[in-house]
């Protein structure tokens, strides 16, 4: 029961940070940026991390390092490299999407006139929410069923997820401003989105609790997901900003403390 319990509010937490995004207009536009890449550095950290010291140590730990473990591995790079084709997540985690949070028609008409005449802003916020929703019920599946091998792979997970959502969510916010959307709701939008993950729980557990294969399966799946969203998504976007010696060094030192927070929960056993 408490393993139920345990996902179930995990992956509400989960869903309540798609919230997060209206708190962005708040801010000024330089101190955003700032901000989220601290995020998004501390974000492939805890990635790396979750990926290295939780998910694969534990499905290895189980059934041995085999050939269809790494096969399982690189169906979860693969299939996130498909997901990100799918949904164009250049419009997630690059900066005109955090822009245009903060200038709207300057950075509309500007960076943006050439893809709407191939990509209708209609059709930009349907494959984001749809992208979105797909994203968030694998989010759901692989909480779950961290959670049904350990509790401490389970908050692993669980973190991991909700420091990658934060600056996530912000750049979805603004795509689906950017789309026509009010701030009303793209927000209930963005938030129904996010509790597929609850959908995404509940399907893990019970296939959980009725298949022997579901855990490893989904570990090194999930683990591959991990690998890709952070050295494909996570880490380019860092190297995009160069310039400031003393930035990159705190880019190093998120990466290195979300590391660090992973390592440090190997030991709740």
């Amino acid at each position: 029961m408490s393993v139920i319990l345990n996902a179930i509010i995990s992956v509400i937490i989960v869903s309540l940070v798609s919230l997060v995004g209206i708190f962005s207009i708040l801010l000024r536009k330089k101190n955003t940026q700032k901000f989220l890449l601290l995020l998004v550095s501390l974000s492939a950290g805890t990635l790396f991390g979750g990926a290295f010291l939780h998910l694969l140590p534990e499905v290895v730990a189980d059934h041995g390092f085999t050939i269809q473990i790494s096969l399982l591995v690189l169906a979860g790079v693969m299939a996130f490299f498909v997901l990100e084709k799918f949904i164009h997540w250049g419009h997630c985690h690059h900066h005109p999407a955090f822009d245009f949070l903060h200038s709207h028609k300057h950075s509309t008409e500007k960076n943006h006139h050439h893809h709407e005449k191939e990509n209708p802003k209609s059709q930009i916020a349907v494959l984001n929410l749809l992208g979105d929703g797909i994203h968030n019920f694998l989010d759901g599946l692989v909480i779950a069923g961290s959670y049904l091998v350990s509790p401490a792979a389970g908050i692993a997970t669980t973190i991991a997820v909700v420091i990658h959502e934060v600056p996530q969510e912000i750049a979805d916010f603004g795509v689906l401003l950017y789309a026509g959307l009010s701030k009303k709701n793209a927000l209930l939008l963005n938030f129904a989105s996010a509790t597929i993950s609850i959908l995404g729980a509940v399907v893990g557990l019970w296939l959980g609790s009725n298949s022997d294969t579901f855990i490893p399966f989904i570990l090194p799946f999930a683990a591959g997901g991990f690998l890709y969203i952070a050295g494909s998504n996570l880490v380019p976007e860092l190297h995009k900003k160069c310039d400031v010696a003393i930035e990159s060094f705190w880019h190093f030192v998120m990466m290195i403390v979300g590391i660090g927070l992973m390592y440090g929960l190997t030991f709740l056993g």
